[in-house]
């Protein structure tokens, strides 16, 4: 890989130029024929036919992580990424992110400082890091394809590319970014996020893994979601997180529910870029078009889609506590009636997100069970982000936020229950250091997070120390984006078979942290409000489930009803 001469770069940096005609590197070869690429020096590349297999082929449009970005629109053989070494970077729009797609080829994370120049001259740095496309998380990629082109043969080993985003200096249109001078950090892309602007989020799920469905082949998936905010317009979200191959949504609708799976009136029908129809690339997500619907607050809607090729494993929400339904063979979605909707599923598959336009933007939790809800009453939307949002609606001394419910039964903080790719029977999802910037930072119009984890890290031997660690680190990376933070402390969970005394007196240690430690913009003090005040070990018997670790109905409101709505 010859070195980028200090003169070269000088050249570079005269005026600022798309990205494209500053390609130096060739990553892609034709699988037949490896040696037209040497992405890292070394003679490896990336596999072509791994890549249109994933969908990523030339000039393809990928939304990650809120942004589109466009796959090199080249040739196995042609240059297709830049090797940062200081160059600049024409790039316009305004937004709250700057994405880029990227990986390493160091051996190791590489990265480096950059600076950002806006329209008006002034500037703001950031630093760009980049993951090995060898060795680095599969819990954080944007798609991981099975083989490496080199030649002497093609090797049976992941390689990973990765979307990360840098924050911007909100509503400031951009003119330029100059790249790190970085060896071994290659640029593919790099775009605005803008998807986040004008929208509040008003339903969101997490994706807690990759797992076996059905299969569902010319099938209807009718899914029930219940809304925080209401508004005139609205978008839904589908996310083909974790996959390894494309998805396609044949045709959706939208609906307001009347019971079951009937709706009131007749589904509308919802598009993507003009087109009924929509596939999603491995680890893209697809945003439909902006739809004049009204939205009511607090109320169940249908999101209706039509699935017309095989579908055996897809990104799912295992615990929805909401039941939702899926129809015999053929297009259903503008079906009002329930008839042709035979069976029941309990989990939410590749819908993740309905938005509405306008409002005051979203507060996003970011949880474990309690959140998501485990032991609350199933169709019955009595999670604590429920009632939460009922209250925000019946009042009028802070903004009407949309609450958002990231809650993975299961989830800890610092480590993945599941790996990050592959199909898995795990639903946990990836730590909440691992999903924070999907999560959280990608959610339409974040203003505040709560950050409501630990216990599961506590229950399966990481230490306070760790614990703490980690959540230090979210707080800082929701402050370094203008998010305000706030953490719930863990709840007791004494006569549940994992919560040892040990256990608790690692909770006590985390909990005073989190009171005591400022790291927080403010604290949401759970454990207060449930634990029995002669035990405090245990959770009060009025507000536990039953099983010792989660609030059932009763406890959920009053961690809802305890939050200061001011501190939001």
């Amino acid at each position: 890989m010859p070195a980028v001469s200090a003169r070269a770069v000088e050249e570079r940096r005269a005026a600022p130029v798309p990205l494209e005609r500053l390609f130096d590197n060739i990553a892609v070869s034709d699988d037949g024929r490896p040696a037209q690429a040497d992405f890292d020096g070394a003679g490896a590349s990336l596999s072509a036919r791994d890549l249109a297999a994933a969908g990523w082929t030339p000039g393809r449009g990928l939304t990650v992580q809120g942004t589109r970005l466009t796959w090199p629109r080249r040739h196995p053989g042609e240059p297709d990424n830049v090797r940062a070494a200081g160059q600049d970077v024409r790039v316009t729009g305004h937004g709250d992110a700057l994405a880029f797609l990227v990986t390493g080829t160091a051996g190791t994370e590489t990265g480096g400082p950059g600076v950002i120049t806006y329209a008006n001259g002034t500037r703001s740095g950031y630093r760009l890091n980049a993951p090995d496309w060898r060795t680095g998380p599969l819990a954080t990629k944007a798609v991981a394809l099975p083989h490496i082109n080199t030649p002497g043969g093609q090797l049976a080993e992941r390689a990973r590319l990765y979307v990360v985003t840098v924050p911007l200096v909100p509503g400031r249109p951009l003119a330029s970014v100059r790249l790190p001078d970085a060896a071994g950090l290659h640029v593919f892309a790099v775009s605005v996020r803008t998807a986040t602007r004008g929208w509040t989020g008003s339903w969101t799920t997490s994706t807690g893994g990759y797992t076996a469905v059905g299969p569902w082949t010319d099938r209807t998936l009718r899914l029930v979601v219940h809304t925080s905010a209401g508004g005139p317009r609205v978008r839904v979200r589908f996310d083909n997180t974790f996959a390894a191959a494309p998805v396609r949504i044949g045709s959706a609708t939208v609906a307001v529910r009347a019971s079951g799976a009937a709706a009131r009136g007749t589904p509308v029908p919802l598009s993507f870029g003009g087109a009924e129809s929509v596939e999603i690339p491995a680890g893209a997500q697809a945003y439909s078009d902006p739809l004049g619907f009204a939205v009511p607050a607090d109320t169940d809607l249908l999101v209706s889609f039509h699935l017309p090729g095989t579908v055996a494993a897809a990104p799912v929400h295992r615990l929805a506590q909401q039941r939702s339904y899926v129809s015999g063979p053929g297009d259903h979605a503008a079906d009002a009636a329930a008839d042709a909707y035979t069976s029941v599923i309990t989990g939410w598959p590749l819908l993740a997100g309905v938005d509405v336009s306008g409002g005051p933007g979203s507060v996003v939790l970011l949880g474990d069970s309690i959140t998501d809800g485990d032991k609350s009453t199933v169709d019955a939307n009595r999670r604590w982000p429920d009632v939460l949002a009922g209250r925000l609606l019946t009042q009028s001394a802070v903004p009407r936020y949309g609450v958002l419910n990231q809650g993975i039964s299961g989830n800890r903080v610092v480590t993945d229950r599941y790996p990050g790719d592959g199909v898995s029977t795990d639903t946990a999802g990836v730590s909440a250091l691992h999903r924070f910037d999907r999560d959280v930072l990608a959610q339409p119009s974040a203003r505040t997070a709560v950050v409501f984890e630990g216990v599961n890290d506590l229950r399966w031997d990481t230490s306070a120390e760790q614990v703490i660690a980690g959540l230090r680190e979210l707080a800082a990376r929701g402050h370094a984006r203008g998010v305000r933070m706030l953490a719930a402390t863990i709840l007791p969970c004494e006569g549940e078979a994992r919560c040892t005394a040990a256990v608790d007196a690692e909770r006590v240690a985390v909990n005073a942290w989190i009171r005591d430690g400022g790291a927080f913009d403010g604290v949401l003090d759970f454990d207060a409000v449930v634990r029995d005040p002669g035990r405090p070990s245990r959770i009060l018997p009025a507000y536990d489930s039953g099983d010792h670790l989660h609030p059932g109905d009763a406890g959920l409101a009053a961690l809802a009803d305890s939050v200061d709505l001011r501190l939001l």
